[in-house]
C-alpha cells in the first residue's frame, strides 16, 4: 500500500504547472499549447492528477469542458502555489538590472497601462534590457481584497477607492470628464444633470465592485444612469460613445490623447467629481525583495515624468 506521503512525493513541479494550465485553459489541448507540450503528455498528467485527487477536475458538458466544484476550489490555491514556486526559483540575492531576465507582473486596466505602463516600459528597456513586465487584466479576484491573490503578482495599478493594501505609492492625479460624440446635437458646450439622466450611458465593469467612485457619486446625487453598453476596458468606450449617441465618464489623461481621432468631445462633469489618484499597490511580502524595490524606484521616475508633462 502506498502511503499518503509517498503519493504526494510522486508529484513534482511539472504536475503543478500542468494542473495550473488545465484549470486555467479548461481543455487538454489548451493546456498543452500553454505549456508548449504535447496533448498526450497533458492527458497523462490529467489522469495522474485525477487519481491523486480522486476527482475528475474537468468534466465534459456538451461540446466544452467545465471545472468540477472541487477544481474551482483548487484554482486560486494553485495560482498562489505556481506564483510562489516561480518566485522561489527566480529569486536573486541582489537584483542586478543590467543582467536580470526577471519578468514583473502588474495587474492593471488599459488606463493604467496606457498612462503609467508606457513610461515604465521605456525606462525598463533602458535600465534592464533583459527584464520585462507582464500586464494582467483587472479581474474580480483583483478587486476581492484577498491577500492570497496579491501574493501572486508584483502589484496593481489602481486608483484609490477600489482596494486597500497596506503598501502603496501614489503615481499621479487625474480628473473625470464626460465624453460625447463630436456631432452629438443633443448636447451643447456644457452638460447638465438632466443630460446625465436623459442620455444613454456607456460604462465599464458591470460588477458593482468595479464602478468608479465618480459613478457612485453621481448615483448619490440622484442620477440613475440608463446604460446602453458595458465594456470591460476603457479604450473601446470612445467608439461606443460615438456610435450610440450616448456619453461616458473617462479619465482626462486617457481621453485627451484620442478624442479628436475617435470623433468625440470632452466636456467637464456637471458635478464636482472626486479626483482620481492612481497608485501602485503591493503586498508587504515584497518589501525585502531588492528587485521589487528597484521596480518601485522605476515607478517613482515614471511618476515624475507623468507629472511634468
Amino acid at each position: 500500500m502506498v502511503s499518503e506521503s509517498a503519493e504526494l512525493h510522486s508529484l513534482d513541479n511539472n504536475h503543478l504547472h500542468a494542473l495550473h494550465a488545465l484549470l486555467t485553459e479548461r481543455t487538454v489541448t489548451g493546456a498543452a499549447h500553454r505549456l508548449g507540450r504535447t496533448q498526450p503528455t497533458l492527458s497523462v498528467a490529467l489522469a495522474r492528477l485525477r487519481r491523486h485527487f480522486s476527482d475528475d477536475l474537468l468534466t465534459r458538458v456538451g461540446n466544452h469542458y467545465q471545472l468540477t466544484p472541487f477544481a474551482e476550489q483548487l484554482r486560486p490555491l494553485v495560482s498562489v502555489a505556481v506564483a510562489a514556486v516561480e518566485r522561489v526559483f527566480s529569486a536573486e540575492p541582489e537584483f542586478d538590472p543590467a543582467n536580470s531576465s526577471r519578468v514583473f507582473t502588474i495587474v492593471s486596466s488599459d488606463y493604467g497601462i496606457s498612462v503609467v505602463g508606457a513610461y515604465l516600459v521605456g525606462l525598463l528597456e533602458k535600465r534592464a534590457p533583459g527584464a520585462g513586465v507582464r500586464f494582467e487584466a483587472v479581474t474580480p479576484e483583483a478587486l476581492s481584497r484577498d491577500p492570497d491573490f496579491y501574493r501572486t503578482v508584483d502589484g496593481v495599478f489602481m486608483p484609490h477607492g477600489y482596494i486597500d493594501l497596506p503598501q502603496s505609492m501614489d503615481l499621479f492625479q487625474d480628473q473625470w470628464v464626460c465624453v460625447v460624440a463630436a456631432g452629438n446635437q443633443e448636447v451643447g458646450d456644457r452638460l447638465t444633470m438632466d443630460d446625465l439622466r436623459r442620455l444613454p450611458w456607456v460604462t465599464t465593469f458591470g460588477d458593482p465592485l468595479g464602478r468608479t467612485p465618480a459613478w457612485r457619486q453621481m448615483e448619490l446625487l440622484g442620477v440613475t444612469p440608463r446604460v446602453c453598453a458595458t465594456a470591460e476596458s476603457f479604450l473601446p468606450m470612445l467608439q461606443l460613445v460615438r456610435r450610440s449617441g450616448g456619453l461616458a465618464l473617462m479619465q482626462r489623461k486617457l481621453a485627451a490623447g484620442m478624442a479628436e481621432a475617435a470623433g468625440v468631445r470632452i466636456l467637464p462633469c456637471p458635478f464636482d467629481a472626486v479626483p482620481i489618484v492612481e497608485a501602485f499597490w503591493w503586498h508587504p511580502m515584497h518589501d525585502p525583495d531588492s528587485g521589487h524595490a528597484w521596480l518601485r524606484g522605476l515607478l517613482a521616475e515614471a511618476s515624475a515624468l507623468i507629472t511634468s508633462t
